[in-house]
C-alpha cells in the first residue's frame, strides 16, 4: 500500500514515499513552487487546501486540479468497506464504524448547519469527528460519553 493515494478528476493515483522524496521541489514564494519531474518543469500554485476534508486545488502550469489526498489510513478504511456509509448523505450523524464516543459537541434543541462538529468517535485508534451533513436542529442524541456503538448505529438525530 502508498504512503499517500491521491484523486484528481475521480483517477487514483499511487504516491509511494520513493518518489515523494525524489521530486525536486522549490518554493519560489508564498504559495509557489517549481517541480521538475522526469525532466520536465511545472509551476506550480497552491489556492485551496482543506486540511480536515483532505483536499487541495493547485494550479500547474495554468491548469487548475482538485486532488482528494488520502494516507494509509484513509486507505485502509476505504479497503476495509467502513466508507461505505459515509458516501451516503443523511442528517441523522450515524456510526461510520465501530468505536468509541470520546465526546457530544451539541445538545438536544441546538441548531447546527452544514459542517457543524457533532462529537468524537474513536476508532481504530483515531479520532474521528462527525459533522453535520446539513442544517438542522438537534432532536436527539442516543449515545453518551463514553459509550461503544456499532457501524451503522444512529448516534445523533436531526430535524
Amino acid at each position: 500500500m502508498p504512503k499517500y493515494q491521491v484523486t484528481i478528476a475521480d483517477r487514483e493515483y499511487p504516491a509511494p514515499e520513493e518518489a515523494l522524496n525524489a521530486l525536486d521541489l522549490i518554493a519560489t514564494g508564498e504559495g509557489t513552487h517549481h517541480l521538475l519531474h522526469d525532466g520536465k518543469s511545472y509551476v506550480v500554485e497552491v489556492l485551496r487546501t482543506d486540511a480536515d476534508a483532505k483536499t487541495m486545488s493547485l494550479r500547474v502550469n495554468g491548469r487548475e486540479h482538485h486532488l482528494q489526498l488520502a494516507d494509509k489510513t484513509d486507505q485502509l478504511v476505504k479497503k476495509l468497506g467502513f466508507s461505505a456509509v459515509s458516501a451516503i448523505k443523511s442528517l441523522n450523524a450515524i456510526a461510520p464504524m465501530p468505536g468509541l464516543v470520546l465526546d457530544i459537541m451539541v445538545a438536544v434543541g441546538d441548531t447546527v448547519t452544514d459542517g457543524t462538529p457533532l462529537l468524537i468517535l474513536e476508532a481504530m485508534k483515531m479520532e474521528n469527528v462527525l459533522k453535520s451533513e446539513g442544517d438542522g436542529v438537534v432532536k436527539s442524541i442516543s449515545v453518551k460519553k463514553g459509550d461503544a456503538v456499532e457501524k451503522r448505529q444512529l448516534l445523533i438525530e436531526l430535524e
